[in-house]
């Protein structure tokens, strides 16, 4: 009996895109057949369950394959074995780059260790992600933080050259990359409140402005490392509430721009010396390792705690800053206009992001 079979043979290789995130997501090759079956995939190509196992299974083996690849994502477009069109190039690099906002955010400031990496059987029960899926980010992390770390130039720049990322990823693995270096406590109850991108932005300000590579762009680990030099600046602003004078000269001037502008001005002026003291003992201890680890932790408790129980608004906190900060300026005696701009833009940007009300 003659059977007759319809041929195609080509040379670029097929990859399914929903295949391709069940394998990164960790799913065996037959629970990724049984989603896909749940999906309906069966009865829109008319095959069989067979059929739809191999295919897997065969997808599976691909991606396997173009793994080593994707580790150095610059090969994968130099390398012949596998014929893949360019824009599927770039999907399979960003989505394999690609990670968990609630994974990420249970590594974040973490050594990137063999410590932390023994721990991810707990993230992946925590998180709900699979241990697969937690490896291989864990491992992404590591791999660029390896890569990026003794190179010049803009961390961000760094990153999209050498693993082909679209900006927002690459950012987002630069803020990985500060806050791994750093070591940042974001793992603290108070902290819990605030998501990976609200870090991520901060993470953006930090490196923009009070990184070495905010004054010199031609540095090693110029995104990555504060400025220790403006760190040590940073004790002149001490003066502001050392100085009595100076410290009740800035309390009239702020309270004067703010009064008849907000429901919440009684507690503003009542709690002005308290606050104005805790944002300028942060940065006076900037210096100590310690302390900026716990930057965040003591944003929280010396500035937004003690805001959020005088149920400050969003707006409100904005008006305060803004007038707290220009009113520095106009203090005759206080002579480190540049190195307070520089150190409040910062602080500003990270409140305005941190403070949910």
């Amino acid at each position: 009996m003659a059977v007759e079979l319809d041929v195609f043979v080509g040379n670029t290789t097929i990859m399914d895109e929903e295949v391709y995130q069940l394998w990164l997501d960790g799913y065996t090759v037959n629970d990724a057949v049984k989603v896909r079956m749940e999906g309906g995939v069966l009865d829109e190509c008319e095959a069989s369950a067979d059929v739809l196992l191999s295919d897997t299974m065969d997808q599976y083996r691909t991606f396997q394959m173009c793994e080593r690849l994707l580790h150095s994502p610059a090969k994968l477009a130099n390398q012949l074995l596998f014929q893949i069109p360019p824009h599927r190039q770039t999907v399979l690099i960003e989505r394999y780059y690609a990670f968990d906002d609630a994974f990420v955010r249970e590594v974040l400031g973490k050594k990137l260790s063999k410590g932390t990496k023994k721990d991810l059987d707990d993230i992946s029960a925590k998180t709900g992600v699979t241990l697969k899926s937690c490896r291989r980010q864990f491992d992404n992390f590591k791999r660029v933080f390896k890569v990026v770390e003794e190179l010049k130039g803009p961390l961000v720049e760094n990153i999209r050259q050498h693993f082909l990322l679209s900006d927002k990823l690459a950012r987002d693995y630069a803020a990985i990359v500060f806050f791994t270096n750093n070591r940042f406590e974001t793992g603290k109850r108070k902290l819990q409140y605030l998501t990976f991108q609200d870090f991520a932005f901060c993470a953006g300000q930090l490196i923009n402005n009070w990184t070495v590579g905010a004054v010199d762009n031609m540095v090693e680990d110029m995104d990555v490392d504060l400025d220790k030099e403006f760190l040590q600046e940073l004790k002149e602003l001490k003066i502001l509430i050392a100085d009595k004078d100076l410290l009740d000269q800035h309390k009239s001037l702020v309270c004067t721009a703010l009064r008849g502008k907000t429901k919440a001005f009684n507690e503003m002026e009542a709690n002005f010396k308290n606050l104005s003291r805790g944002l300028v003992n942060i940065a006076a201890k900037l210096t100590n390792t310690k302390d900026v680890r716990d930057f965040f932790i003591d944003l929280v408790e010396k500035f937004i705690e003690p805001c959020r129980s005088d149920r400050w608004t969003a707006a409100d906190m904005k008006l305060y800053l803004t007038h707290y900060t220009n009113s520095a300026h106009i203090l005759d005696t206080f002579k480190h206009q540049v190195v307070w701009d520089r150190y409040m833009g910062v602080i500003k940007s990270c409140i305005f992001k941190m403070y949910h009300d």
